[in-house]
């Protein structure tokens, strides 16, 4: 008996501690202000429809952030892989000065906006973003097929932009 409550006890704390993952933004997100390198507010939607029927490879970073420099490497490999795929570059980093100094020193090419509410925020809770990089692939009907990797060439997101 006791080994089987603390088998549900077990089971109960694991599916608390999954990830949820989702197929598409909530609207909070979707409304969700962010800053192109231009200076010019914007919102996750509108960022989105500019690439409507494409594939989207998002990536949540931080020119600060040593796992998100240690990945950059297998990005770039899979942008060159896919090169019609659209890679989207979303930055908690604190101010545009940074994002663009960070896109700089890293020689990033894709498209680049900063969240100007960092880790907090409607995009941020609605990823439930804890940590970063994170990736997002979405295919060209605008579902999310991949919601939450934390390496570019996850084999989830690599099965996807193959489809």
């Amino acid at each position: 008996m006791r080994q089987s409550i603390l088998t549900l006890i077990f089971l109960v704390f694991c599916l608390s501690c999954q990830k949820k993952d989702e197929v598409s933004f909530s609207d909070k997100a979707l409304k969700s202000s962010f800053v192109s390198l231009e200076n010019e507010i914007t919102t996750l939607e509108e960022i989105l429809n500019q690439y409507k029927g494409k594939k989207i490879l998002i990536d949540v970073w931080a020119s600060w952030c040593g796992d998100c420099i240690k990945g950059l490497p297998a990005l770039v490999k899979v942008q060159k892989q896919y090169p019609n795929t659209v890679y989207l570059f979303l930055s908690i980093d604190e101010s545009l000065e940074d994002l663009k100094s960070g896109i700089t020193k890293y020689g990033l090419s894709g498209e680049h906006y900063l969240s100007p509410s960092g880790w907090k925020g409607d995009f941020s809770e609605f990823l439930d973003l804890d940590w970063i990089p994170r990736y997002l692939l979405i295919n060209e009907s605008g579902t999310i097929e991949v919601f939450n990797a934390v390496k570019a060439n996850d084999k989830r997101i690599l099965k996807a932009i193959k489809k």
